[in-house]
């Protein structure tokens, strides 16, 4: 018997150590809650088919969601009142989430049924008179049948898309487009996408709730240079309530943002809400003294904005009707928790074209051009502000580091410095697995580029720029 001992503990060891990497129903509703998010989004607000969305939007997903994914029901979509369920557990009622018009999809809370579907926000908003496929760009669809400028080296700008396209800058390339002067001189997409096809933007929400910001601050709605004021925070000698909307826009709030400030799982596919989770964290750090990248910073900016405007109608259509479809973004669509407040830091879905757009506002120092009117949508030099170096900065740009290439911050969009044959003044809004939107006011420019990239294998957008803009005037 002693003889077999060893073997035996083997496996008691090996048994053990299997059941411990077992998911918990915990893991398992987040995955669902997960899949059924993605797939809502990618299936109502994307188009998508099920073979893409399983090849896009549920492959290379974080590593820590794997053994849940595979214990868990695959994804039930129903078309005709656009939900999705998917199953994690016999004794419990599926995750969920529900398709509305404009706002997109939401998960709801754990243990909710599809009922509670009815009690979601929704927007009315007035049909346009217009159709963006008889009007031209940039409000519209319509190019301009003229050849480009001869200025233009056209084949090396193709065989720099080209090269996007084919690996040549790593990641897995979905859309590309340029512009320049407003005009849009190029534009390419995978098969199964037009210039209809939209795709989460993950991270370059946040510059999209920094534009709306700053659209509530032109018509004064919110300084951002004011305390947030949120009524969490509201309690006599909270240190909490001197944190400025400026200080979460520059990413220096001070408050705790662990683990990673890029995860907020449960808000974003959990069915948590904002008001319960990104509010709770206390101070880390004094404000304005560290910098530090947290998805709840932007949320909570968000947040500020709907407590001062104070009307939840008016704030779910503000987006819509002071930003986004002025400028002709009618493919945008900016997602929320159940409780009514916008997820502005990563769940928004948009298509590459209106991603110029609002690229072009910035160019334009925030007015909008078209058909010899012109109408400010940003408070007056915001574009400058959003670019400038926040008061703190990435460890990256810190010291002698500071002199090398890098990403800098500034509020809610990247600067791009010292790179190779990328003008200093680039600022971009960058987003997980390959989100570009890169603006060159030099260059009076806007280069977008959308992906499915993954560990290891990520875009490389400063060499992407830098080839691109070899090719322009």
């Amino acid at each position: 018997m002693l003889k077999y001992a060893p073997a035996l503990l083997t496996l008691v060891i090996a048994s053990s150590s299997f059941a411990q990497a077992l998911p918990t129903r915990a893991d398992k509703a987040l995955a669902a809650g997960y899949k059924a998010m993605f797939t809502c989004s990618a299936t109502f607000n994307g188009n998508k088919t099920k073979a893409q969305i399983a090849a896009q939007e549920l492959d290379n997903i974080y590593p820590d969601f794997g053994p849940a994914m595979k214990a868990i029901g695959e994804a039930q979509i129903n078309m005709a009142e656009k939900y999705v369920t998917v199953k994690f557990e016999d004794d419990i009622v599926p995750r969920i989430s529900v398709w509305r018009e404009h706002l997109g999809c939401t998960a709801l809370p754990q243990g909710a049924d599809i009922s509670f579907a009815d009690t979601l926000p929704r927007v009315k908003l007035k049909a346009s008179k217009y159709n963006p496929a008889d009007m031209m760009w940039p409000q519209g669809d319509k190019l301009p049948n003229d050849p480009l400028p001869n200025t233009i080296d056209k084949q090396a700008l193709d065989a720099a898309i080209t090269k996007a396209f084919d690996g040549g800058f790593e990641g897995r390339t979905t859309s590309v487009v340029i512009v320049q002067n407003g005009r849009l001189l190029s534009e390419r997409y995978i098969d199964g996408f037009d210039m209809h096809t939209s795709q989460r933007t993950w991270s370059v929400a946040k510059s999209i709730g920094a534009s709306i910001l700053g659209a509530a601050q032109h018509q004064g709605l919110i300084d951002v240079k004011d305390k947030a004021g949120l009524e969490a925070w509201s309690r006599k000698g909270d240190p909490r309530g001197q944190i400025t909307v400026e200080n979460l826009l520059h990413m220096n709030s001070g408050l705790e943002s662990e683990p990673a400030g890029n995860r907020t799982d449960n808000i974003y596919f959990g069915g948590g809400l904002t008001a319960q989770y990104a509010t709770k964290n206390h101070l880390h750090a004094p404000i304005r003294q560290r910098w530090r990248y947290a998805n709840n910073d932007t949320l909570l900016a968000m947040r500020a904005l709907r407590e001062a405007m104070d009307n939840d109608k008016r704030y779910h259509a503000f987006p819509f009707k002071n930003l986004l479809h002025k400028i002709g973004m009618f493919h945008t669509v900016p997602e929320m928790d159940w409780g009514g407040d916008f997820i502005l830091s990563s769940q928004v879905w948009t298509t590459a074209r209106d991603l110029a757009r609002l690229g072009q506002l910035y160019l334009d120092d925030g007015v909008w051009n078209y058909n010899g009117k012109s109408e400010r949508i940003l408070d007056k030099g915001w574009s400058d502000y959003v670019a400038a170096p926040a008061s703190t900065q990435p460890p990256n740009r810190q010291g002698e580091n500071a002199l090398k290439p890098g990403r800098g911050y500034g509020a809610q969009f990247w600067r791009y410095e010292n790179y190779e044959g990328v003008p200093n003044d680039t600022y971009a809004a960058l987003g997980n697995r390959g989100q570009f939107l890169i603006i060159v006011p030099s260059r009076n420019a806007v280069i977008v580029r959308r992906g499915y990239d993954y560990r290891g294998n990520y875009f490389d957008g400063p060499a992407f720029v830098k080839d691109v803009l070899a090719t322009l005037p």
